[in-house]
């Protein structure tokens, strides 16, 4: 067991390197079993999860290897389609893996995957679209046995929800189907792009990603391809928020500000002054941060739930009123009660509405990481308490955010990683 260590109150200065998207490198990963030969995957981040999705291609007979942060993926030899409970209990971006066995073998056996626990995440989406292509799909105890018996087949498929898994899953079992398959009311999310991208240098058709409607053309020759995954957008709005709880000035480089175009508007509404380049944010913290009288969560284009919570702990020293309604997931404030016991004026409403009134002051306190995005809002409240915070079930803070204790310091923070028993 590990703990993280923040000593608040110190302003952050420097630059720190962002690094590649967990969002973007689980599924990409899972598509290198679809293909067959060896890609090359640039800018893999070092993470728990990324970890998890490695031991999964192994199991199946793929030969992984990592050098720095570039994955060397061979599939070549993938020879099995089923994949055991305990490698799918790692992390929730498991069951993308379920169509990229239907994609290359026309059969798959997952169990339900783990993760965070933030809400159901239901995969009806997945296994409904999964059906209406020609799969059977049969729940045995847990295990979902998946197979085509006659082929998958391309259908038009429209998603309820513009769910990312969801969208991500089809195309890649619809890579094995005859035909052309069309998702209409896909995430348009940019790890959904980079995914197309990836696919489309293996050989793919894929036409419309990043737009409501994708078509792909399945039964193409796939084969490896070199890849550099986009840099996580999520990670890049926890350096802001660190930011401005702590105070000062950062750089963070290596970003696509574009892709950040639905969070600036927020920091900026707190008092942020935020500069950008081509491949680089500046920004600077308030000398108060202000309130953000309200902020819904939302499919990309809108607010990411993912940086819900990091902006809850920001807004946790603000001036006036706070409300951030949370639609995307149930169970996203489950970080609140931690906050709470370093001082913060938070009350959750019907599950889904935090009203955040801002204090002077935070403490700092024994915390623990409910789920990764809640888990670095801690460090984020951390940053701009008086006092010793320790934060312990970091495990959870590994799934997504690489080295964070390592990044802080590198920016001034006063913060370390302890084993303890």
């Amino acid at each position: 067991m590990e703990n993280i260590i923040i000593s608040g109150m110190n302003p952050l200065n420097g630059s720190v390197e962002l690094q590649g998207s967990k969002n973007s490198a689980l599924p990409i990963l899972a598509a290198a079993a679809a293909v067959d030969g060896i890609s090359i995957i640039h800018n893999c981040p070092d993470l728990s999860d990324v970890d998890a999705a490695m031991k999964i291609l192994d199991f199946i007979g793929c030969k992984t290897k990592r050098e720095g942060h570039t994955v060397i993926v061979d599939s070549s030899g993938a020879n099995a389609s089923r994949i055991p409970e305990r490698l799918m209990k790692e992390m929730r971006s498991s069951i993308l893996f379920l169509g990229a066995l239907l994609a290359r073998f026309g059969c798959g056996c997952v169990s339900a995957p783990g993760g965070c626990e933030i809400g159901l995440r239901p995969i009806d989406l997945h296994l409904s679209a999964f059906r209406s292509m020609g799969a059977v799909i049969e729940d045995n105890g847990g295990l979902l046995e998946c197979s085509a018996p006659l082929g998958l087949k391309g259908a038009a498929l429209s998603l309820a929800f513009p769910s990312v898994g969801a969208t991500e899953n089809i195309m890649l079992a619809s890579l094995g189907a005859d035909g052309e398959t069309v998702i209409t009311n896909a995430a348009r999310e940019p790890e959904i792009i980079d995914l197309a991208r990836f696919l489309s240098s293996c050989g793919a058709e894929i036409i419309g990603a990043g737009e409501s409607v994708i078509r792909i053309k399945g039964k193409a020759k796939l084969h490896g391809c070199e890849h550099r995954i986009i840099p996580d957008r999520i990670v890049a709005s926890t350096y802001i928020a660190c930011a401005a709880s702590a105070g000062g000035k950062i750089a963070v480089k290596g970003v696509d500000c574009a892709h950040l175009s639905p969070v600036i508007p927020a920091f900026e509404a707190a008092g942020c002054i935020i500069h950008q380049s081509e491949k680089e944010l500046t920004v600077k913290a308030p000398k108060k941060i202000s309130r953000i009288k309200s902020l819904r969560t939302m499919p990309y284009p809108g607010f990411p739930t993912d940086s819900q919570a990091i902006v809850t702990a920001m807004l946790a020293r603000s001036e006036g009123t706070s409300v951030i309604i949370e639609k995307i997931f149930e169970n996203r404030f489950r970080h609140v009660p931690e906050l709470i016991k370093m001082g913060a004026d938070i009350r959750v409403e019907d599950g889904c509405v935090a009203v955040i009134e801002g204090v002077e002051r935070l403490s700092g306190a024994r915390v623990g990481a409910c789920d990764l995005r809640g888990g670095c809002a801690l460090a984020v409240a951390a940053l701009g308490a008086e006092g010793e915070t320790v934060i312990e079930n970091i495990h959870h803070i590994d799934r997504g955010c690489e080295s964070l204790e390592s990044r802080l310091r590198e920016l001034g923070a006063d913060a370390k990683r302890i084993k303890t028993n």
